[in-house]
């Protein structure tokens, strides 16, 4: 596993996050040492079936759209889980890369995607900026990063995690590593980051547990000003975020891979619901769902579940199709395409639900 050496040391017993060899969460939260219940483990590994979609999920092809300008200067296309192509005031980040079959650190076992990624790598526009917010196998890809390395791209990460990058033939130079509540300007100033506080943890294998930081994130460009969670829980750092750095045209948050097991370190639809408020309001978007099965939920409850506190608490919400670029400006509200993914395997196998019936 890496380690952390030299200016990287440094920089890390700088942080106010890093205590007795590892960096910790503000509030204390941390993951159990003994891990969730067997139970709960149990039902990850065997109860798997109730948590797939029936059918095909619509995955649109955006290569077309990319083409063309956007009409309101702010266009995002979600590519599962917590990929997606940010266009903004005409630059371009791709955040957390996750572009290989499994969010694991095996080919053959781990995680597997329910849907084809949209669009490959190769076919991705120019990127101005690759972000990456901290190194779990579904936000941190070994090969879709690999592949990246070859574009000569940077990437905006959080404090630490370059030495995970390094191994992989990504370019020092090309590397930023951020502290909580640092930031970084491109050259030329057209797009800036700025690392924020996330209530998570770190780690790819035994012996790395916090080894690097996690981080939410905030980016700006020339008109506009985004909001990316990464992973978190539900902190009181939030609000403090969206008074420092707020407000945000759009708040990017996961509301997947939920469970009271792993409350404190994850927020789930309501917890994400909150951290909306906390963080300002204004239109959220939806991430850290519908791609792996990381959980104990159906696929698709996240989302429903979403879709109804949103209602009750007039959240403006959008829901994009995988692969369909959007412009935030321009959609009036959800699209709930993913009930369409049961009506057609009921519609297939001559089955009526209960509420169609």
């Amino acid at each position: 596993m890496p380690s952390l050496t030299g200016l990287r040391l440094e920089r890390a017993q700088a942080s106010k996050q890093y205590r007795d060899e590892s960096f910790r969460n503000t509030s204390g939260a941390r993951v159990s040492a003994q891990g969730p219940s067997p139970s709960v483990m149990g039902e990850f590994f065997f109860g798997g079936k109730a948590r797939a979609p029936k059918g095909p999920l619509p995955v649109e092809s955006p290569l077309s759209a990319w083409t063309k300008p956007s009409a309101s200067g702010l266009r995002i296309t979600w590519l599962g889980h917590s990929t997606l192509l940010i266009e903004s005031d005409g630059v371009r980040v791709l955040t957390d890369p996750v572009f290989g079959e499994r969010a694991s650190p095996f080919s053959f076992a781990g995680p597997k995607r329910f849907h084809p990624v949209p669009a490959s790598i190769a076919e991705l526009p120019p990127l101005d900026a690759v972000l990456l917010s901290h190194n779990h196998y579904d936000h941190f890809c070994k090969s879709s990063l690999v592949e990246l390395a070859r574009t000569k791209v940077p990437i905006i990460t959080s404090l630490g995690v370059g030495a995970y990058l390094e191994p992989l033939g990504v370019d020092p130079r090309m590397i930023t590593e951020l502290d909580w509540w640092e930031g970084f300007t491109l050259p030329g100033g057209a797009l800036a980051f700025t690392a924020a506080p996330a209530q998570h943890f770190s780690g790819r294998g035994f012996g790395d547990r916090n080894l690097s930081l996690w981080s939410s994130w905030v980016i700006t460009t020339e008109r506009r000003k985004l909001f990316f969670s990464g992973d978190t829980g539900l902190t009181t750092e939030l609000a403090d975020i969206g008074a420092r750095l707020g407000p945000f045209d759009v708040t990017m948050l996961e509301i997947g891979a939920w469970n009271a097991a792993w409350g404190d370190i994850h927020l789930g639809p309501e917890n994400a619901l909150s951290a909306f408020e906390m963080l300002g309001r204004g239109t959220l978007l939806p991430i850290h769902w519908g791609t792996f099965d990381l959980a104990l939920h159906r696929w698709d409850e996240p989302a429903e579940t979403l879709l109804a506190l949103a209602s009750k608490r007039e959240a403006r919400l959008l829901t994009p199709i995988l692969g369909r670029p959007f412009e935030p400006d321009l959609v009036e509200g959800p699209t709930p395409w993913w009930r369409a993914v049961g009506a057609e395997a009921e519609r297939r196998h001559g089955v009526v639900s209960p509420a169609r019936r």
